[in-house]
């Protein structure tokens, strides 16, 4: 089914999506691993991003700084061949390289039971994802609005968690790579807004109402961005 934005009315445009995302790359990493506890700067990022070691900080950390830059950089890649589509085999391609030496296992869906630290919900069993991710995608595939696609396929994988870690962050992949796909505009939550999105978040797993992250996710996008792809030329 063909997708498209119906709440905001902006024209899809592939070269802009991806331009205005690889500029932002270091803040789009920057923001990403600080909502996940890891307290780095963004000049911090961008030194190690450069190939700079940065006292101070753990290597792990610093390594999950490069696998975030090197997963958006396949992302590019696949949204360049054409070869992105909301998948198991793309979500372990890039889980691949996002839980690299993170996760207990990475590039394969998680072979244990799992929490959600502060939630009383429980995450499935291994043995029902991969029905779960058929239904997601089922889910996914009847609705008409691009932003309701993306944000869906994000929070259905950070609540069903379909591996050991690094949920949230293949979700947002996931998410941005429909979006991009598409030819709009990313979503990336500042971390100013890490306590909102924690709450929200928690509130969600628990009753699996998508309406209210829905509305917070699309606030992270700027009236600015918004005003661009508004006015601008259909380009894919």
């Amino acid at each position: 089914m063909a997708v498209a934005d119906t709440y905001w009315n902006m024209i899809p445009n592939r070269k802009l999506a991806k331009h205005l995302a690889m500029r932002d790359v270091p803040s789009l990493v920057y923001e990403a691993v600080n909502l996940e506890g890891i307290a780095i700067t963004l000049p911090e990022v961008q030194t190690i991003l450069d190939g700079v070691t940065v006292g101070g900080h753990k290597i792990s950390d610093q390594n999950i700084v490069i696998h975030q830059a090197d997963t958006w950089a396949h992302l590019f890649k696949l949204i360049d061949a054409n070869r992105f589509e909301f998948s198991k085999a793309i979500a372990l391609e890039l889980h691949g390289i996002a839980g690299k030496e993170e996760a207990f296992e990475w590039g394969v869906f998680r072979s244990g039971n799992v929490a959600i630290g502060g939630s009383e919900y429980e995450p499935p069993a291994p043995d029902k994802l991969d029905a779960l991710w058929l239904e997601t995608e089922s889910q996914l595939n009847q609705m008409e609005d691009v932003y309701d696609k993306a944000i869906a396929a994000f929070l259905q994988m950070a609540r069903v968690q379909f591996f050991w870690d690094v949920n949230k962050r293949m979700g947002r992949f996931m998410m941005n790579g429909i979006l991009l796909d598409e030819g709009y505009p990313i979503i990336n939550v500042p971390v100013r807004k890490q306590l909102e999105f924690n709450t929200l978040m928690l509130e969600f797993y628990s009753s699996n109402d998508m309406t209210k992250m829905n509305r917070f996710l699309r606030d992270c996008l700027h009236e600015k961005i918004i005003a661009n792809f508004r006015n601008s030329k259909k380009n894919q």
